[in-house]
């Protein structure tokens, strides 16, 4: 995209038309996209007895894989739009399916059991990540978080390397401290209170403050939970079948941690994409920046899109995150239409394509686009 193109976007229409598509969304909503949800938790939740129901024989990539595939759709297909507040306004859904109820207290475990608590992801997604998305204040500027990468001096073989082992533990190592943070530097605020001191060590020590609570809140619960209790299940069947299921478990959470890098990662990086260096001013450069700071991948059918987790729908979640999934596949070939008409550039690429480029963001072999620097 061209700067005076960038510059010539009359985001006032732009608003106005996106805000038309939404009204017309709104009018379709119903209990079919309360029912696709569900049935998208039950393709889920039949990964997750599938994986568990062979675990016990052996240690194997499918048992494994299939629950990686039950987290993966747990936390995407379930947690993610219902935390969007996407069934609030379907009088259908039950009141477990709407933000107000959904993994609160002790429903955690039943609704979404993960390394992150729900109110730290919330806040680190919902509203840190949507509204300020590519500025250096959203936390998951993937260019900014890995400066220390990409500036580190090391051979570029090595940061690839690291990149791909990071690939296999990142929701531990940082979706779990970064959504803890994030939450307790924002609950000091709303109490009016001296900002938290957070460093790298300190959220790992358990004799700080911020370790406490991240091994109490998070790490021990989750762990407790996937490596203990449930192995523990299958004890009846015999120790060695325990230990398989404990086995099959810790590839499982390999599995995940690979799935949601490749899938969630790549959504906002590349030299393609844009990055900004301050907060929009106006409704439509809002809307502007969801497009050009989003990436969207194949789309089209329930079996190609849960495979995604419906983050193949990037551009049109983050124009509406309050939608349910089902509304996305509606929408996306008039959002692509509008984008023409604007003459704004619609990304969409192979999930592979766009993997290489985010990798070639976080190793510094390339940068993100900005306003700035786009061709004149």
């Amino acid at each position: 995209m061209s700067l005076s193109s960038y510059r010539n976007v009359n985001r006032e229409q732009l608003a106005q038309d996106i805000k038309q598509l939404y009204r017309q969304t709104q009018a379709d909503l119903g209990a079919e996209d309360f029912r696709h949800m569900k049935r998208m938790e039950r393709w889920g939740q039949a990964c997750s007895l599938l994986g568990y129901a062979t675990a016990w024989i052996a240690p194997n990539p499918l048992s494994a894989h299939l629950i990686s595939q039950g987290s993966f759709a747990r936390w995407t297909q379930v947690a993610h739009p219902i935390q969007h507040r996407g069934y609030d306004k379907i009088k259908q859904a039950e009141p477990r399916y709407k933000s107000k109820g959904f993994a609160k207290g002790w429903r955690r475990f039943l609704d979404w059991p993960d390394w992150m608590t729900p109110a730290g992801w919330h806040h680190e997604h919902d509203v840190l990540h949507h509204y300020r998305l590519g500025e250096t204040a959203d936390p998951n500027n993937a260019q900014h978080n890995m400066e220390w990468l990409r500036q580190s001096g090391l051979p570029m073989w090595l940061r690839y390397v690291i990149v791909a082992l990071f690939s296999g533990v990142w929701k531990l190592s940082y979706y779990t401290p970064r959504t803890h943070k994030e939450l307790r530097l924002e609950q000091a605020r709303h109490l009016h209170q001296p900002t938290p001191k957070m460093t790298r060590l300190g959220a790992w020590s358990p004799f700080t403050p911020q370790g406490r609570g991240l091994w109490l809140q998070s790490i021990l619960p989750y762990a407790a939970f996937r490596f203990a209790l449930l192995p523990a299940l299958f004890l009846p069947l015999g120790s060695l079948a325990a230990s398989y299921v404990l086995l099959n478990s810790i590839l499982a959470e390999i599995f995940t941690n690979m799935h949601t890098f490749l899938v969630m990662i790549p959504n906002h990086a590349g030299d393609d994409v844009m990055g900004f260096d301050e907060k929009a001013h106006s409704k439509g450069e809002f809307y502007l920046r969801q497009i050009l700071g989003s990436v969207n991948y194949p789309t089209g059918s329930n079996a190609n899109d849960f495979l995604y987790g419906w983050l193949n729908y990037q551009i049109e979640h983050h124009l509406w995150p309050d939608l349910p999934l089902s509304q996305y596949q509606k929408l996306q070939p008039q959002v692509k239409a509008l984008c023409a008409r604007h003459s704004i550039p619609y990304c969409q690429d192979s999930v592979f394509k766009r993997l290489l480029k985010a990798v070639d963001i976080m190793v510094g072999k390339t940068s993100m686009l900005k306003p700035s620097l786009v061709q004149a």
